[in-house]
């Protein structure tokens, strides 16, 4: 996918892949306009999730979040291991997956001052997915799943540090709407240029004058 471009200019943001030559809001020339209209890259919030070493990651189930995501379909999560591995629950138990998880949602666990815990992840992680609350048939869709098993890690991790654990709520709140939220913003977006070449997003008054 081409990269996703912001131009500040006159009242509006205009979103676009390749820059006009005029500005839709107000057909003033933008190879002439001043540098604080030049054109801005807008951060894709997607990442390749076998790249993310430590991390709770969301995918789409079905297809990919760029391809197909109406922004109502169901979700995955899964941790990954040092190297990469996603281990996620579903009803037929822990997978330990090398593919399949390339557009994701990302939220790093460590911090690189924690160095025991760099150097024991993956052996908390494979003792803790072979744990017997993790079998298949102890798989409940809305009560036991992947989110369950995810976050049970995370808290177990936290345990371990002296650290209260967190509910869902406070989880999705506190780590997970962030992200989602800018994800959501990034679909909107892109789904908006899929049909035009330009969307035009006004500015309020209060904006304008910088």
């Amino acid at each position: 996918t081409m990269a996703l471009l912001r131009v500040r200019h006159c009242r509006a943001l205009l979103y676009c892949r390749r820059v006009p030559p005029r500005c839709p809001a107000c057909g003033a020339d933008l190879r002439r306009a001043p540098l604080r209209s030049a054109p801005v890259r807008v951060r894709c919030p997607f990442r390749h999730g076998h790249a993310q070493p430590r991390a709770f990651l969301v995918r789409a189930s079905d297809g990919s979040f760029l391809h197909g995501y109406d922004g109502h379909g169901d979700l995955h999560v899964g941790i990954t291991s040092s190297k990469g591995v996603v281990y996620n629950y579903d009803q037929e138990g822990v997978h330990r997956a090398a593919s399949g998880w390339e557009e994701c949602i990302s939220i790093p666990l460590v911090q690189p001052d924690m160095w025991e815990l760099l150097q024991q992840w993956d052996e908390l992680l494979e003792e803790f997915s072979l744990e017997e609350a993790w079998l298949p048939h102890r798989y409940h869709e809305q009560q036991h799943n992947c989110f369950t098993f995810a976050l049970a890690f995370v808290n177990r991790l936290r345990q371990r540090r002296g650290k209260q654990p967190l509910s869902k709520g406070h989880f999705t709140e506190r780590f997970l709407l962030p992200h989602t939220r800018q994800a959501s913003r990034y679909l909107t977006l892109h789904q908006q240029l899929a049909h035009s070449d330009v969307y035009v997003v006004p500015l309020a008054e209060q904006e304008r004058e910088g």
